[in-house]
């Protein structure tokens, strides 16, 4: 069984992505299981040095809230050619991912409000450290019994940063691109905040405002045209409907703040979420049960109820 920096053993593989591979690993010295992101090597001259992780990952290091991930440790194992292989140590999240729960399709839309609500406030609190996600989709998203965690700020990037990617190459996944990105602007939390509007699109209809084949079709469809507007949901209110329509703007500037969106999207199902200017609110009840088990939606509702807020105090 392979063993990093002597303290982070390996234990099983749980996702591989384009330019790295997450396990679940045991950490000896603290005894506790992690989640350990070994970071592939880059082809020289791309945007994947070690002082760029290492950097990643002392921005992420900053956000400590109950609905991110939170990331422990940095180092570096060497590759079977010599080479360092850079790694992050996470808190590993027990649940599923928001793109699993989809592929039954749409959500409740008082479910989807909450999950959209929670991952709003954990954008607010990067937002707050000036740092930007860049990569906001169901599959970065778990739901766990207390709540939304997102994952993966390790292509996270200060706000207003300048896009370093070889040419030809644009970081995110394409159908959560702001437009911008697309265009390879800098990074800005209004980017983070177009993500989030094609996954509250998402998790209320159960697919995307784009129709295309591929992500070579996706990107060119999305250069011609604008998303399509929500279809008639029942029950939905229009504030929901409202800020989807707001947060999926061309222009940055239409769109909320994360903020906004945290505070707006609570207060129609009636949740509290933890945000960094309500980090004094009173501590409220909580409730037993998973929010994310099928039930009625009344009872999701009141299931939905566990505050953020409560796991940052306990």
């Amino acid at each position: 069984m392979r063993t990093l920096g002597g303290r982070y053993e390996l234990e099983q593989r749980v996702g591989v992505g384009g330019m790295s591979e997450v396990w679940r690993a045991h950490d000896l010295v603290l005894d506790r299981t992690v989640a350990v992101k070994l970071i592939s090597p880059g082809q020289e001259g791309e945007d994947t040095s070690v002082e760029r992780i290492r950097a990643e990952a002392r921005s992420a290091a900053r956000l400590v809230h109950p609905n991110v991930a939170s990331v422990h440790d940095f180092g570096t194992s060497i590759a079977a050619d010599g080479g360092e292989v850079p790694y992050i140590v996470m808190e590993l999240a027990e649940g599923e991912t928001l793109a699993a729960h989809l592929r039954d399709g749409a959500l409740d839309w008082r479910i989807a409000t909450r999950v959209c609500a929670e991952v709003s406030a954990a954008l607010a609190a990067a937002h707050a450290h000036g740092i930007v996600h860049r990569d906001v989709k169901p599959a970065n998203v778990i739901l766990t019994p207390a709540g939304v965690k997102v994952l993966d700020f390790g292509i996270a990037t200060p706000a207003g940063a300048p896009d370093h990617t070889p040419e030809g190459m644009v970081v995110g996944t394409p159908a959560y691109l702001a437009p911008e990105q697309i265009d390879r602007q800098p990074a800005t939390p209004a980017a983070d905040m177009y993500a989030l509007g094609v996954l509250l699109y998402y998790c209320l209809t159960g697919r995307l405002p784009y129709t295309a084949g591929s992500a070579t079709q996706l990107l060119g469809a999305r250069r011609r045209q604008p998303p399509r507007p929500l279809p008639e949901i029942d029950g939905l209110p229009p504030e929901i409907a409202d800020l989807c329509r707001r947060c999926l703007a061309e222009d940055p500037a239409v769109r909320p703040t994360s903020l906004m969106a945290a505070l707006l999207l609570a207060e129609v199902v009636d949740a509290r979420v933890y945000v960094p200017m309500l980090a004094a609110m009173p501590r409220p009840r909580s409730a037993p049960v998973s929010p994310w088990t099928d039930r009625a939606a009344a009872e999701a509702t009141e299931a939905m109820a566990v505050p953020a807020a409560e796991g940052a105090r306990s």
